[in-house]
């Protein structure tokens, strides 16, 4: 029997069970307006009908009003409002509970970029040893970030568990419990989580899923790749940043930092005791049983009874499991080998850290802290040191040493600062040095920067330290001057011996999000690749191996979409030893929230290394003429996008038009929407995820094609087509760009927002991106030869289709909200409760929207 195409496999298994499971849902009775249900299928059809009409929200809600409902007042018409945005959210958990149960049967889970692909690819071209070469060096790091796009509290994400695997097995009596559950389980957090609450959350699907995904990927590889011998590389490193990310977030104190540290070690301990007590009933062997009981114990009393001490080491454990290891050989027939080879890989991989926390902060606030560590500990430097040049100021910092602690200051800050560097030894001391050896310092933009950061080790006792300082580059500017920074700090003594004794390797970030803020979505890609390519050239020349850790976020306008093809499109230009990606919010969920989309995502990423090293045949290298034509391409669209970012209705029209200022109502993350605490809307202090976030709940998604429409149609006006043609069959680059950026015009709807085009203030904005948007979408089809955006991946698309189906009354609602909110305000005398009523409904309905998109920030 012939297995279906994708696309008939998704309409069987996602969307015709949507259609009945929904069916089933609607149906059941929430709450005091019962016929809720019935209303919202018929909005919805008045909606979508409105919007082919070109009527705006406002009519549309007041059409459905005078056909369904009885001379409803403004009060009647707001709470039905409210009864559809909670319906609607529900509708979204039960699509994603429908598409995580059917996702292994949608996607070929054994075929291209699967771990069992990468191996019979490697046997067919007799590459069997290249590959395991490659995978004794090569490693991909996902690091889960706290950054505030997930909306799902607890109660909720366990409801989607139990309804996935409740669908997946077709139970329609639990699947009815369950539902009903969720018809009365609150979403809203009326609290702001803490930086621990994050963190807690988040260990969750190291628990719960990377524990076990990771390591049964492991037990693959080194069964049918390494014949059963033990890798000594870890291939898989996990990331976190909740408790550790201090950017912007002024909760994240050395309390919390050391709190999640020790959440993380707790946590990986009890996974192992979880085995161990497995393994125990099996392993009931004489030699053997004495052996696993006093690790349990050992296990047990490190998890319930320690109040921070650990009964066993990471060293004693590993001696043990290879004790019995032998044993079983030797003597039981190595029966249940494989078991303590799993639970071995999974000590190797995981230590007693779990993942490793990184501390990160802004080089700003370095600024501030060094101003007053100089001010104060005036017999450390000149008296005249805020005068010197940078070249000086490094100088006197390779040299710089002393051993201040917190007490030595006033200022938060400082404090704050200073006691994050001993925080650090001391989670190397409890969990390993993996616990937190890396430093990031955002929004760098010079070697001074990073010398700041490197002098404060030495300036807190810390000889020889063993953290890896990591310069994060996020503007076009900084990207550009990256190598030029580089070398200084390559050519400067103090820090090159200290890359010495970090193996002379240097981890660089390189910050998608902020990147397409500041330059547009074009240029910012282009320079992070263009950076990539400068930083491993100078890397190479002074014998540094470079490692490139990539912050991206879920859209495409933030370095998302298909990113495994964006990594197989690296060439030999570019140093391509690891894969180091963030990931945030709902796309943690909807990309690593099952153990099978877990296990498939990261394989892909690990094919993605290996199709890159061992698999290309050179077919990714930038001809000249390529380069040429992808500068000209990107300053175009950079040219376009600076003079839309600078049009005096830019930032106006964020916090009057869109949703914007609504983010930090939420309470769904523990940091501040924007980075300054004053009132005044600075575009340089905006934060990328409500910025980008903002645009997609407009469905405009500015930042995911803006300017590259207009690019693309200078070189189609002076005869050069050819040109953008031949890049975009010969770059997997390229070509990777083009489709992410249709995944940003499918996910747009300017119907929606049509009614601003007759605004007298933002009128004339607004069809400055209505423009821009047809543009590019006419140049985007013409330049792939489709007929409609995203033809190539038609599950894809008709997933998004049917999302944005469910959110169209939820967007619909907010944008009502929004017109009322504009009308109220522009009274003599506005009614700021009823102003406050329709500020709740732009909030709520925030939530819904950002759930369906998966990775709309």
């Amino acid at each position: 029997m012939y297995t279906l195409p994708k696309i008939e496999r998704f309409h069987q298994n996602v969307l015709s069970k949507y259609q009945i499971y929904n069916s089933v849902f609607i149906t059941l009775p929430f709450d005091a307006i019962d016929n809720t249900g019935v209303l919202l299928p018929l909005f919805a059809e008045v909606c979508e009908n409105g919007f082919k009409n070109q009527q705006n929200p406002e009519e549309i809600v007041n059409s459905f009003a005078s056909k369904y409902l009885e001379n409803p007042n403004e009060e009647q018409k707001i709470e039905l409002m409210f009864r559809f945005i909670q319906y609607v959210e529900r509708q979204i958990v039960l699509f994603d509970a429908i598409e995580d149960a059917a996702f292994p049967v949608v996607n070929n889970m054994e075929g291209r970029g699967s771990l069992r692909d990468m191996k019979e690819k490697a046997e067919q071209r007799s590459k069997r040893k290249e590959l395991k070469d490659f995978l004794e060096n090569f490693q991909v790091r996902t690091v889960l970030t706290a950054h505030p796009t997930q909306f799902y509290p607890g109660a909720v994400l366990g409801i989607i568990t139990d309804l996935t695997e409740a669908v997946r097995v077709n139970n329609l009596i639990v699947i009815k419990e369950l539902l009903a559950q969720l018809g009365k389980t609150p979403f809203i957090k009326k609290e702001k989580p803490t930086p621990f609450d994050e963190a807690v959350s988040l260990i969750w699907y190291l628990e719960n899923v990377f524990y076990q995904t990771v390591g049964e990927m492991i037990q693959y590889l080194q069964k049918n790749i390494f014949d059963g011998e033990e890798i000594h590389n870890s291939i898989f490193n996990l990331g976190f940043w909740p408790g550790g990310d201090r950017d912007g977030n002024p909760f994240v104190t050395t309390e919390i930092t050391l709190k999640v540290a020790e959440r993380l070690r707790t946590s990986i301990l009890k996974s192992y005791y979880t085995d161990i007590r497995k393994l125990k009933r099996k392993l009931t062997f004489k030699g053997v049983d004495t052996l696993i009981a006093d690790v349990e114990s050992k296990l047990y009393r490190s998890v319930f009874y320690s109040r921070g001490e650990i009964y066993i080491t990471h060293e004693e454990f590993k001696s043990v499991l290879e004790q019995i290891k032998n044993i079983i050989k030797k003597e039981h027939q190595s029966l249940y080998l494989d078991e303590i080879d799993l639970l071995l890989n999974k000590l190797n991989l995981f230590g007693f850290h779990f993942a490793t926390l990184d501390i990160r902060q802004n080089s700003r606030i370095h600024k501030e802290v060094f101003q007053e560590i100089v001010n104060k500990e005036k017999s450390l430097f000149p008296l005249d040191y805020d005068a010197l040049s940078e070249k000086e100021k490094i100088e006197i910092l390779s040299k710089v040493t002393s051993s201040l602690t917190e007490a030595d200051f006033e200022s938060e800050i400082t404090k704050s600062t200073v006691s994050s560097i001993h925080a650090m030894k001391t989670i190397q001391e409890k969990n390993g040095e993996l616990g937190c050896n890396r430093y990031i310092i955002s929004n760098n933009e010079s070697a001074l920067n990073v010398m700041e950061t490197f002098a404060m080790f030495s300036l807190c006792g810390w000889k020889n330290p063993s953290v890896d300082i990591i310069p994060l580059f996020e503007s076009v500017d900084d990207l550009q001057a990256a190598d030029k920074i580089m070398e200084q700090l390559y050519t400067n003594s103090a820090y090159k011996k200290h890359l010495e004794n970090r193996n002379n390797i240097q981890t660089v970030m390189l910050g998608f999000s902020d990147g397409t803020k500041d330059g547009g979505y074009l240029m910012a890609n282009w320079s992070i690749y263009k950076a990539k390519q400068t930083l491993t050239a100078i890397s190479r020349k002074y014998g540094v191996k470079v490692l490139f850790f990539d912050g991206r976020g879920g859209p495409p306008a933030r370095g998302g979409g298909k990113t495994h093809k964006f990594y197989a499109s690296m060439g030999s230009t570019i140093e391509n030893q690891q894969i180091q990606v963030t990931v945030q919010g709902q796309t943690i969920s909807s990309n690593f929230g099952t153990l099978d989309s877990c296990r498939y995502n990261l394989e892909n990423l690990l094919s993605a290394g290996a199709t890159n090293q061992l698999f290309s045949k050179g077919e990714d290298v930038l001809s000249e003429t390529d380069n040429n034509v992808l500068d000209e391409l990107s300053q175009l669209s950079y040219d376009k996008y600076l003079k839309f970012k600078q049009h005096p209705k830019f930032i106006p029209y964020l916090e009057k038009m869109s949703t914007l200022n609504y983010y930090a109502k939420t309470n769904i993350g523990s940091r501040p929407s924007k980075r300054n605490k004053g009132d005044q809307l600075n575009f340089n202090d905006l934060r990328a995820i409500p910025f980008v976030g903002s645009w997609s709940q407009l469905k405009q998604n500015v930042p995911g094609f803006f300017g590259v429409g207009t690019a693309l149609k200078q070189f189609e006006e002076t005869n050069q087509w050819e040109k953008v043609t031949q890049l975009y069959q010969n770059s997997l680059f390229f070509k990777t760009l083009i489709e992410n950026s249709m995944m940003s015009l499918s996910k747009s709807f300017f119907p929606l927002t049509a009614y601003i085009q007759k605004d007298e203030e933002f009128g004339e904005f607004w069809q400055i991106i209505y423009d821009e948007y047809l543009e590019t979408k006419r140049l985007l089809l013409k330049i792939s030869g489709f007929t409609e955006l995203m033809e190539n991946y038609p599950d894809g698309k008709a997933s998004i289709e049917i999302r944005e189906q469910i959110v169209l009354p939820l967007l619909t609602i907010q944008q009502y909200a929004l017109l009322k909110i504009s009308q109220l305000k522009k009274q003599k005398s506005p009614d700021e409760k009823q102003i406050a009523v329709y500020e709740k409904i732009v909030t709520r309905s925030l939530f819904g929207n950002i759930n369906a998109s998966r990775n709309s920030a």
